[in-house]
């Protein structure tokens, strides 16, 4: 089958709109009763794919080319995005897979979160004052929870794909091994955690292999980590969780003072869970449930969103209710959400119409609502950590990935031998409830750490779906991720192509701190203005965030297309199309 290329980079900004939608009913089982998906009497023309590194993007399409699907390519894209953006992710981490198997219309979320050790007790976090260690809980061997990208790779290879794991591997081994062009965000971010990271012999011998740090235009070898890949395609899972990889896991973190036990890696499972899915307007909505807060906060702010015509409203209007709707979402997020297999949760009254209806009311059209805690404290900026890509397949199979080490370059810690950089997820719990995290963001008991529980991740991979259109969406950002996603969401509503959405200006609200936080030229004077004598505070002209990549097809017609985010100037979004 002879195949023709063609990029799509369509670049604009329109502002973000959204009307009037039905409500769901509450099903009692934690997502909304949608409509059926859409019946699909066409396929799609081609192949679509959006990731964070062209690398990435075109190991997906070889992948696709030699015979695979969208799941070998998804396996493929994640494994070289480890590879090329060790800054962001790495097989040293976690992530969520949503899949769409279009040859039986069944959605399912793979969740390949960290986990916690035993040994990692919330005492284990506090320093001699009782205060939250913030270096162990960022640093060093303390910070990483067990790792849930291999075995990631593994399943949806052996469960989804149509290739043997090795041939979907190759490319990021390759890859690995001779080397790839350092890019400035990855000089930019070592330089920022040079200090933790050079305090390890493992990172030391991969990003100073040449005698200094890594600098753009020098070519950066991870031979240790090509290996550890070529152990993950020979023996599956136990190449990494058995075996000699664990062997130099477990010894580099007892060596740097830390505990894990072989059988907490070689007990890693992945979790299939069903999807949160609401409807929204014409669209139907698939995004991800817990330990992912995203799909319970969107359908939240959604639904709270449809008492409103937005495109009547003036720009200070509009950004008020968006706003009001973000700072009750993340307040439920705070206080309720954690991992399902740990916590009881009320997700059939958090995603039910009738409880947004009542937060609505709450809202004063005019006014801010002062949130129940205020700090001054500026949210964290997570620009260059986590990475998302989007897949559509000529069989209409979807992925929506998002994948995390966490914060820029993880925990810094590189276990020697295997090229493997491991995550600081546990970040991610409430280590001390009631003391934010390094992203600004509060939590209480039902994210507190237990052993081998999974840490709240605001990681939202979503696709929607209408009569005539598809849309697969997702962004790194931290606890901006869901609002990054909302902001795409209501931006395809609004009838914007991939490259729009992918290129909308943001802004963003958690709760506390109390805050709108926008970036630059997102909010005009006038508009800061009125927001500012609603008695909101407004943090105008803050750095752009974010990396949101994203795939369209228009069923209709019959047309795909990509939109990879400007602010990242390696992404790459694609569309193959069949001659």
């Amino acid at each position: 089958m002879r195949m023709a290329l063609k990029t799509v980079l369509l670049v604009g900004f329109l502002s973000t709109a959204v009307g009037a939608c039905a409500t769901g009913t509450d099903t009692g089982t934690g997502v909304q009763a949608a409509a059926a998906a859409p019946q699909e009497t066409r396929t799609p023309p081609g192949v679509a794919i959006a990731s964070a590194h062209s690398l990435a993007t075109q190991a997906g399409l070889d992948v696709v080319a030699a015979g695979g699907n969208a799941f070998d390519a998804a396996v493929a894209v994640s494994a070289t995005l480890s590879v090329v953006e060790p800054i962001s992710s790495g097989i040293g981490g976690g992530g969520f897979f949503l899949l769409h198997d279009a040859s039986t219309g069944r959605d399912v979320f793979v969740d390949a979160r960290e986990t916690a050790p035993a040994a990692a007790t919330p005492e284990a976090y506090l320093d001699e004052d009782g205060e939250l260690d913030r270096d162990r809980a960022t640093n060093g061997p303390w910070s990483a929870g067990i790792p849930g990208l291999p075995a990631a790779l593994v399943h949806v290879s052996e469960k989804y794909g149509r290739l043997p794991l090795a041939e979907s591997l190759a490319p990021a081994i390759r890859i690995a091994r001779e080397g790839f062009e350092v890019y400035p965000r990855l000089e930019r971010g070592y330089a920022r955690r040079s200090e933790v990271m050079e305090r390890y012999q493992g990172t030391r011998e991969v990003f100073l292999a040449d005698g200094d740090p890594p600098q753009a235009g020098e070519i950066l070898r991870q031979p240790d980590l090509a290996r550890t890949l070529e152990l993950i395609a020979e023996r599956g899972f136990d190449g990494f969780y058995r075996g000699e990889v664990a062997d130099k896991l477990l010894a580099s973190v007892r060596e740097e003072g830390g505990h894990w036990r072989a059988g907490e890696l070689a007990g890693y499972t992945v979790r299939e869970r069903e999807p949160v899915v609401f409807d929204y307007r014409d669209w139907r909505i698939v995004t991800a449930p817990p330990p992912s807060s995203g799909g319970v906060a969107l359908a939240q702010m959604l639904q709270i969103l449809e008492g409103w015509n937005l495109p009547e409203l003036d720009d200070a209007k509009r950004t008020h209710l968006v706003v009001e709707a973000m700072r009750r979402a993340y307040r439920d997020r705070t206080i309720y959400l954690g991992d399902p297999d740990f916590v009881e949760m009320p997700l059939g009254l958090l995603t039910d119409g009738r409880y947004a209806a009542g937060l609505r009311a709450t809202i004063h059209p005019e006014k801010a609502t002062p949130s129940t805690l205020l700090s001054g404290e500026p949210v964290p900026l997570e620009d260059d950590e986590t990475t998302h890509f989007s897949i559509i397949d000529t069989e209409g199979n979807r992925v929506s990935t998002t994948q995390t080490v966490n914060l820029l370059y993880g925990s810094g810690l590189v276990a020697p031998g295997t090229g493997v950089l491991l995550n600081n997820e546990m970040d991610d719990f409430a280590l001390k409830p009631g003391t934010p995290n390094a992203f600004g963001v509060m939590g209480f008991d039902a994210n507190a750490v237990e052993p081998g529980k999974r840490m709240l991740s605001s990681m939202t991979p979503t696709y929607m779906e209408s009569a005539d259109q598809v849309a697969i969406l997702g962004a790194p950002g931290g606890s901006r991720i869901i609002t990054e996603v909302l902001i795409g969401i209501l931006g395809y509503d609004d009838g914007l192509s991939a490259q729009q959405v992918a290129a909308l200006p943001r802004i963003h609200h958690q709760w506390m701190p109390d805050a709108i936080s926008a970036e630059p030229d997102a909010l005009a004077p006038p508009t800061v203005k009125k927001l500012r004598a609603m008695g909101h505070t407004v943090n105008a002209g803050e750095d752009t965030w974010g990396n949101l990549q994203t795939v369209w097809w228009d069923k209709q017609g019959n047309r795909l297309e990509g939109g990879t985010d400007p602010r990242n100037p390696v992404g790459s979004a694609e569309v193959v199309l069949e001659d």
